[in-house]
Order: C-alpha cells, then sequence, then structure tokens
C-alpha cells in the first residue's frame, strides 16, 4: 500500500484527545499528515475551498482518512472526491452530539454528517459505542472500530486517603466541570483537593466554571491549570489519587485509560465508549448519570471516606493497567481498515 494522507483539524496550540489520536495513529503507520483548517460547528466557504484544494491536488485512487471535523459537515465536498479518490471518515464524536448546540444546528450537522458518511468508501470510530451508535443513526453498512492505544508510565504513588483528585478535560460544555464544581459543593465537610486541567476551548463555559468555583467558597479546593502538556501533563496523574470525568458524551475517553495506565482509578460519567475505557470485571472505575451532580457527589462521597472501597478500586485500576495495549498494537485495526479501503474500486 502507497503512503496512506491523514487529513486532521488545523488546531495549533489546542491540544485534544482527538488530535493526540491522529498524530500517534499517523506516527505509527507513517502516514503522511496534512492539516487543514476548519471552523466550528459550520465550516466557513474559506475552509470547504482550502478542503477542496488538498483533496484535489492528490493523485487519483489515492488512500486518504479525514478526520471528521473536517469532513463530516461538507458533503459537498467530500461526496465528489470520494468518487475519485479512496477515501476514508475518521468519527472522534458524531458532529450533533456536542453539548449545547441549538436543535436546528444539531439537525442540519446530523443531516449532513449522514451525507459525507453515506459518500465515504471507510468509515471509522473510536470505540464499539461510537460504531453502533453511528451506523444505526446513519444506517451504515458497516463502521471500522479502531480504539486507541496508551504509553506505558509508572505507578502512581497514591496517598491512603484518595484526597487528590484531578479532571483532565478541555473546558466546554461537553466535559461537565459545571457538574463537578456543584457536586464538590455538597463535599465541604471532607477533605479534598481539585485540579482541572485543559484549555478554556468555550471561554464563555470557563468563566461560568469559574464564577461556580468562587461562589461556592471552593477557591483554595480548585485550582484551574488551564493548558497542560507534556511534563506537566505527567505530574498531573502522577501526584493523582483519582481521576474524575463527568461528561455528557465521550466516543472513548482517552484521559480514562492515560489514568488507568499509572493505577489511577476513575470516576466517569456513563456515557459513550467510556464504559470500554474503564473495562469490566473488575472495572478500574464507577460509572455515574451524566448531568447529575448528585450521584456524583455520592461516588465522590464514597471514595473519599469508605477506605475497602479506595482499595478495591485501585486493585481493579492495576488490574485494567495490566490489559492496556500500547499504540503499536491498537494502530492494527486502523491499518487492516486502511489496507481493506486499498482495494476499493475506482
Amino acid at each position: 500500500m502507497s503512503r496512506a494522507v491523514l487529513i486532521v483539524p488545523e488546531r495549533a496550540g489546542v491540544p485534544s484527545g482527538g488530535t493526540r489520536y491522529d498524530l500517534r495513529m499517523a506516527d505509527v503507520l507513517r502516514l503522511r499528515v496534512v492539516p487543514v483548517a476548519g471552523g466550528w460547528p459550520m465550516p466557513s466557504a474559506a475552509d470547504c475551498a482550502a478542503l477542496d484544494k488538498t483533496l484535489a491536488a492528490l493523485p487519483t485512487g489515492a488512500v486518504v482518512l479525514v478526520d471528521g471535523l473536517v469532513a463530516c459537515a461538507v458533503p459537498e465536498v467530500i461526496g465528489p472526491h470520494s468518487k475519485r479518490l479512496r477515501l476514508g471518515v475518521l468519527v472522534h464524536l458524531p458532529l450533533p452530539d456536542e453539548t449545547g448546540l441549538d436543535p436546528v444546528v444539531a439537525d442540519t450537522l446530523a443531516r449532513k454528517e449522514q451525507q459525507s458518511l453515506s459518500a465515504a468508501s471507510l468509515v471509522v470510530t473510536t470505540s464499539a459505542a461510537a460504531a453502533r451508535l453511528v451506523r444505526a443513526r446513519y444506517d451504515l453498512p458497516e463502521v471500522r472500530v479502531a480504539p486507541p492505544g496508551v504509553d506505558r508510565a509508572p505507578l502512581t504513588r497514591a496517598e491512603p486517603e484518595g484526597r487528590r483528585l484531578v479532571c483532565v478535560a478541555a473546558m466546554t460544555p461537553r466535559k461537565g466541570q459545571d457538574v463537578l464544581v456543584e457536586a464538590l459543593g455538597q463535599l465541604e465537610d471532607l477533605s479534598w483537593h481539585l485540579r482541572i486541567a485543559g484549555p478554556p476551548v468555550d471561554a464563555r463555559f470557563a468563566a461560568i466554571v469559574q464564577d461556580r468555583i468562587e461562589r461556592s467558597g471552593l477557591a483554595d479546593r480548585i485550582q484551574l491549570m488551564g493548558t497542560v502538556t507534556g511534563g506537566r501533563l505527567d505530574a498531573c496523574y502522577e501526584t493523582a489519587d483519582l481521576l474524575v470525568l463527568p461528561s455528557h458524551a465521550e466516543t472513548f475517553g482517552m484521559v480514562v485509560t492515560e489514568a488507568l495506565a499509572r493505577g489511577v482509578p476513575v470516576v466517569a460519567g456513563d456515557v459513550g465508549g467510556v464504559p470500554e475505557a474503564v473495562g469490566a470485571e473488575p472495572a478500574g472505575g464507577v460509572l455515574v448519570p451524566p448531568g447529575d451532580p448528585a450521584a456524583l457527589a455520592r461516588a465522590l462521597r464514597r471514595w473519599l471516606t469508605d477506605a475497602e472501597h479506595r482499595e478495591e478500586l485501585r486493585r481493579a485500576a492495576a488490574t485494567r493497567r495490566r490489559q492496556l495495549v500500547t499504540w503499536t498494537e491498537a494502530a492494527k485495526p486502523l491499518e487492516r481498515a486502511l489496507r481493506d479501503l486499498a482495494t476499493v474500486a475506482r
């Protein structure tokens, strides 16, 4: 197979799970990465023209995988080029599932996404749950699954009391940091400290979270760290006792496996592919209903007050840690999908 092309959203300086997934898979599979600008939620005419120009420059029959943030809202671009190229779409999160969208916008995105995915010769998602959702919603005959891998990491030295909480997620409504602050407001009688690490992608939402922290009198117990990458992100995991991910929607939740790779248990929203990331029997964490501060507070109270429960979750996290696969192993399903794409007749 000639070198495949991976077209990704141009998101300079804004780290995300989707971006990390794209770049790690490209590195393992030696894909040619081409960044293309794209607006959210609707690409501009200039964005469409840039993608059209990029695809037009590729030779007929080229194997091309386009990130869904670039491809799914522009069937008018994807459709014509899918007739000339061996074109696939990588769906991280279905576009209409982003939290807080206007219903009219969400309906428009769903229609456009269906057209783009139906035109593609290959659709790949990053979890089995997402594959089932996309296949059923858009009546697709087949959706391939290529979950992310994880980097090996040393075990975290846990504090017995489990008071060091961390939330690693971009500041957007979908990630639910406002729900987490509300839940922790019910636990003022307990000893804990929370660090929220993630870029303020949605400045308005970030301001809401900041205001809620201050109004709740928790400013001395909750630290907003902003964008954290590299060694600083490693340090967040290495000095955490529990990862909390209160998302309303999540295709997989790479931060879950990043925490579990260090033996750090998880409390997370029971959404999308998160149960796959947490694992089962024994699960490396506790799942709670999304958008439910009371349920999240109960789960966190039990973690903070029940030593036997903490040890049980830590043992389960250590078991799940041994089950996680490296990026090299994780890339194999995507490699098979791209090889199959290369055989599509044109």
